[in-house]
């Protein structure tokens, strides 16, 4: 099967990983070309050419964040390099399109193109890409990635499927035993949404060292509020690559998760697991779903002290029941076989006529008005 994976430009899809998503259309592309498949992704210009890739982009995140003037010129970079790309797709002769952007301009230009679509979401609903969801006329596939996530997109779209997201297990090692010296982890982009700031305030209240890991994303937050938390006991060891976070996750007594959003799915959630680690978490978004008591204990939303009890009663959980939890409900194998099924099912259906002029600058027009 010929199919297009259409990225999102801000992080190059290649390792360190700059957050799931990343992560997740890396292994998805790389999991659908082992079983054969024509795989091509368009993406930014530095993502993983083993993928198949044809660069659309530089790289938006490049451009810094925090000013008007780059925020602007983000935005029409991506506009343009999705208008081209939607508008090249309806001559590319692909069997199926997945779009994984969180852009607008794909779903709202999908009626142009012959080619079915289907559109994972994964996060709740915003204001640019909710609006291009409520305008297009396409006969488009949703997917969300948690029945938590579907629940939040239904008022707006039809929800075809929930298929959870995966990991590939064989690169996460179970670690039946944490390291010598006793720590938590918490790792991730460093944003606020993501609650670093609550994760360090509850390690140091339940009394266990902190080990943090992953790309300064707000460099304005980490300098205003996570660098004067940082001491002995709480340590930034960087952006890892793979092996080197894998490592560092499994030799942890548990994984702390501290969103301050409805998080969509929770792959770090998946990947410690994986790892043997046992997680605590707030109870928020997909995350629930993934945790069960043997494994993972769920705190109150911003909660420090119900988030430090909730990381002394973890680490006494059994690892190896942490791993079993991995292999029933994250192995992203599954997530693939779903994938797969839907593009069987899209690419049964009749054929889409297209009409013979598409009133794109409408379209754009009404999105702009609603947003």
């Amino acid at each position: 099967m010929r199919i297009a994976i259409i990225a999102h430009l801000k992080h190059a899809i290649s390792e360190p990983f700059a957050g799931g998503l990343e992560m997740h259309t890396h292994m998805l592309a790389r999991s659908l070309r082992r079983r054969g498949h024509d795989v091509t992704l368009f993406a930014s210009t530095r993502s993983d050419p083993a993928l198949g890739v044809e660069a659309i982009c530089d790289e938006t995140s490049l451009l810094g964040v925090g000013t008007d003037e780059a925020n602007d010129i983000a935005f029409f970079r991506e506009h343009h390099a999705y208008l081209r790309l939607m508008t090249d797709l309806r001559s590319r002769g692909f069997d199926v399109i997945h779009n994984n952007s969180l852009h607008y301009l794909p779903v709202s230009m999908a009626d142009t193109i012959a080619t079915p679509m289907l559109t994972t979401l994964h996060t709740p609903p915003f204001c640019w890409l909710e609006s291009g969801v409520r305008l297009s006329k396409a006969r488009i596939r949703y997917v969300a990635v948690s029945e938590a996530t579907a629940a939040l997109w239904r008022e707006a779209t039809r929800v075809d499927r929930v298929i959870p997201n995966g990991i590939d297990l064989t690169q996460f090692p179970a670690s039946l035993e944490c390291a010598a010296e006793a720590y938590l982890v918490w790792y991730g982009r460093i944003v606020p949404e993501k609650g670093l700031d609550l994760a360090i305030a509850a390690a140091r209240e339940a009394g266990l060292p902190l080990r943090i890991a992953g790309p300064i994303s707000d460099p304005g937050y980490f300098d205003r509020l996570i660098r004067p938390m940082l001491g002995a006991d709480v340590i930034h060891v960087g952006h890892l690559d793979h092996d080197a976070l894998a490592a560092l996750v499994g030799g942890a007594k548990a994984a702390l998760c501290t969103p301050r959003w409805e998080e969509p799915y929770g792959l770090v959630v998946a990947e410690a697991l994986a790892c043997g680690t046992p997680v605590a978490a707030f109870r928020r978004g997909g995350v629930p779903a993934i945790l069960d008591e043997r494994c993972g204990v769920l705190a109150e939303p911003d909660d420090v002290s119900s988030l430090a009890a909730a990381a002394l009663q973890a680490v006494d959980l059994r690892r190896a029941a942490c791993r079993e939890r991995a292999e029933r409900v994250c192995d992203a194998e599954a997530m693939v076989d779903a994938y797969e099924q839907v593009y069987a099912e899209m690419t049964a259906e009749p054929p889409l006529i297209l009409p013979d002029e598409p009133l794109i600058d409408d379209r754009m027009t009404a999105i702009a008005n609603v947003a």
